[in-house]
């Protein structure tokens, strides 16, 4: 079976984030969608609502798995089964700081990194900008499906 992982925070998932997910779920049997759990970083959403939100948001592409993860990337890998690191790349700034890390996965372990371009609706778009134009009271309907973009609107709108 040929496995793979979406790796990513995804707090909160974006249209771009969906692009690449999706269009994985095409070339592997099945894909992990790796949820980062860092407790030293600040999430607007907690791993569950992230895990619930990317669920609903992929309800029609059945060979997903979520799980949320801790630790090393190539250590999750190793415990799902999975040869491949998928990662959409967005821009020539991503792939610098990318190849460095696939570079380091696969002298860690073997886990090689297939990266995907981004679909160019999709090239600017990155979670912290999303919560920024809703914190600020900015459309964000086009970046994010529209479950997402309810609760980020009921999460950042209502903290002042």
């Amino acid at each position: 079976m040929r496995r793979a992982v979406c790796p990513g925070s995804f707090d909160p998932v974006t249209n771009g984030h969906l692009d690449i997910i999706v269009r994985s779920a095409r070339l592997f049997d099945e894909v992990i969608v790796g949820v980062l759990i860092n407790a030293s970083k600040s999430a607007v959403f907690t791993v569950d609502e992230r895990i619930a939100m990317l669920r609903d948001a992929t309800a029609g592409t059945p060979n997903l798995r979520i799980v949320g993860f801790h630790g090393l990337l190539v250590d999750f890998c190793r415990e799902q089964g999975a040869q491949v690191v998928v990662k959409g790349l967005r821009a020539v700034s991503d792939f610098d700081y990318e190849l460095q890390m696939a570079q380091m996965n696969v002298g860690l372990s073997g886990v090689e990194t297939l990266f995907m371009p981004t679909n160019p609706l999709y090239s600017f778009i990155a979670s912290s900008l999303v919560k920024q134009v809703c914190k600020l009271g900015g459309d964000v309907a086009q970046y994010v499906p529209k479950a997402v973009e309810e609760r980020l609107v009921a999460k950042l709108r209502t903290v002042q």
